[in-house]
């Protein structure tokens, strides 16, 4: 009976006993490879680390060049588009302003209808200019643009004085509005006595801020609308 106790015993412990664990495998040590590289390698490698920069900064320079130049060449066109458009309406405020003077010396040769022209103390500005004094506004919108974007820098002197010349000559024509309304607004303007008088510096007035600028503007617009082509 001791025996079979004992034997029942022993399986149940081998029931219950935990499973050996495996036996750890034993590794395979290979050789480490040790690669030794020559300094030509070396000076290979920076040569292309070199040249890839150098190559980098060659690029962004010619695409800046590039970018440079469309720049120009849109702003000169811009200005060109300018000049052209006010070539056109110079002309146009000359013929009106030639009629102006018409008016003024057919007021100045009839005192009748010098008399319509003030009258109860009303300066009628309109009965020798109907459509005001300035009939046409020059611009410079892309001219001053081109300047804030240094265009001084990438034209010919030549040009830059023509150009230059050419806009001073239009603000010089625009200020004549303000010199004709400086004398129609006077109060001595309004008084029938001092007619004559007025119509003469209106004429003046057209004559020097506007009429006798025009011929040499006509041309010098035309040349540089040729020389921005």
């Amino acid at each position: 009976m001791a025996r079979l106790g004992t034997n029942f015993m022993e399986e149940k412990q081998q029931q219950f006993s935990p499973p050996s664990a495996p036996t750890p495998k034993k590794k395979d040590h290979h050789p480490e490879v040790v690669v030794l590289r020559g300094w030509k390698e070396y000076l290979g490698e920076s040569l292309l680390i070199i040249f890839s920069v150098v190559l980098a900064l060659i690029l962004t320079e010619v695409i800046s060049k590039i970018h440079e130049h469309q720049e120009t060449k849109q702003l000169l066109h811009d200005v060109r588009e300018e000049l052209t458009q006010n070539k056109i309406k110079t002309q146009e405020q000359f013929d009106y302003e030639m009629k102006v003077l018409g008016n003024i010396d057919s007021a100045l040769k009839n005192p009748s209808f010098a008399k319509q022209i003030v009258s109860d103390g009303e300066f009628h500005l309109q009965l020798i200019a109907p459509n005001g004094v300035l009939y046409r506004y020059l611009y410079d919108v892309a001219w001053q643009v081109a300047k804030e974007r240094g265009i001084s820098s990438k034209i010919s002197l030549k040009d830059l004085a023509a150009l230059t010349h050419i806009y001073a000559e239009q603000e010089h024509i625009k200020k004549v509005e303000e010199e004709i309304a400086r004398i129609f607004f006077d109060r001595q303007s309004r008084s029938p006595a001092n007619i004559r008088e007025t119509l003469v510096l209106i004429r003046d007035g057209y004559h020097a801020w506007a009429v006798d600028r025009v011929p040499g503007l006509l041309e010098e617009y035309q040349t540089e609308i040729d020389n921005l082509k």
